[in-house]
């Protein structure tokens, strides 16, 4: 019988940038994107549409049932039709791709009626975001960090995970969000290997436990290898921002903040273009929400 399955996986923002080196370091945050797969009696028909922005390329969601479907052996058999919807503004920096990715494939795992582990999951999604090219890593850190929650150290070279940590303490994120939008295809990679040696440094601290020392630091580093002005996140430091830094290859920025100093970032941000977006840190995995058979 033809199945349905909707799941959600979470957004998150960078803490350590891979692109430069092949590792880096991801945060969760309780922004998230819903994937609804239905399986068809067309098998190679996959299509997707993205409702919270119809214009994007639903190019990474269907390939990412095909992937499922390539995985299983199961293309011949069935097509899909895919909804996403969330929450996670699309090519911000904001791992918007690592959450699709992650809740089409549980989703179409689901609507399968199949079991696969957590790690196979994200590493399919992975596959996906890959054959895709939205991209330049693998974006396993990103992957990792929406499925799993809290902040992953990752090699993504290797897809290794080399550390996690269970976030305590009451902490908003805050998240100055621009209206452009910024690509991963159209960022210049041979810049960010300028900074390698400074993101090496960021990626050593987190594994020390200064997570958000290196949030800071990757995030300066890479706005001056890509052009981006650091005075927002200058600003929110001084407002009592714990951490800031810009978030994947922008044009997002990204704050840790205690509670009683959210609204002083918050001030802080307001002389500069864009949308403030508050959320917290996630501390639970993506999850299947409804299957039906």
């Amino acid at each position: 019988m033809i199945g349905v399955g909707e799941a959600r996986a979470f957004g998150a923002v960078t803490v350590v940038n891979a692109i430069a080196t092949g590792r880096g370091a991801a945060l969760s945050v309780d922004l998230w994107t819903d994937a609804k797969v239905e399986l068809t009696n067309s098998p190679g028909v996959i299509e997707g549409v993205i409702k919270n922005d119809p214009q994007e390329s639903p190019t990474l969601i269907e390939k990412t049932v095909e992937t499922i479907l390539n995985f299983f052996k199961l293309k011949r058999k069935y097509g899909a039709n895919i909804e996403t919807d969330s929450i996670i503004p699309i090519a911000k920096g904001l791992k918007s791709s690592s959450s699709a990715a992650n809740a089409v494939a549980l989703a179409t795992v689901a609507a399968l009626g199949k079991k696969l582990s957590d790690p196979a999951i994200i590493n399919l999604g992975v596959d996906a975001a890959l054959a895709a090219k939205v991209t330049a890593t693998g974006a396993f850190d990103d992957a990792c960090a929406s499925y799993l929650g809290n902040l992953v150290v990752t090699d993504n070279i290797n897809r290794k995970i080399l550390k996690r940590f269970k976030i305590r303490g009451n902490y908003a994120v805050l998240i100055l969000v621009p209206k452009e939008k910024v690509y991963t295809a159209n960022v210049n990679i041979n810049k960010t290997k300028l900074i390698s040696t400074l993101v090496d440094l960021a990626l050593r601290e987190t594994l020390s436990g200064n997570y958000w020392l290196a949030l800071t630091l990757n995030g300066l580093a890479y706005s001056a290898a890509l052009g981006y002005n650091t005075d927002p996140v200058l600003s929110a430091l001084s407002a009592g921002a714990l951490a800031a830094g810009l978030s994947g290859k922008g044009p997002s920025i990204a704050a840790v903040v205690p509670l009683h100093k959210v609204n002083f970032v918050k001030k802080a941000w307001e002389l500069y273009p864009g949308e403030i977006v508050t959320a917290n840190i996630n501390h639970e995995k993506a999850f299947v929400k409804r299957i039906q058979s």
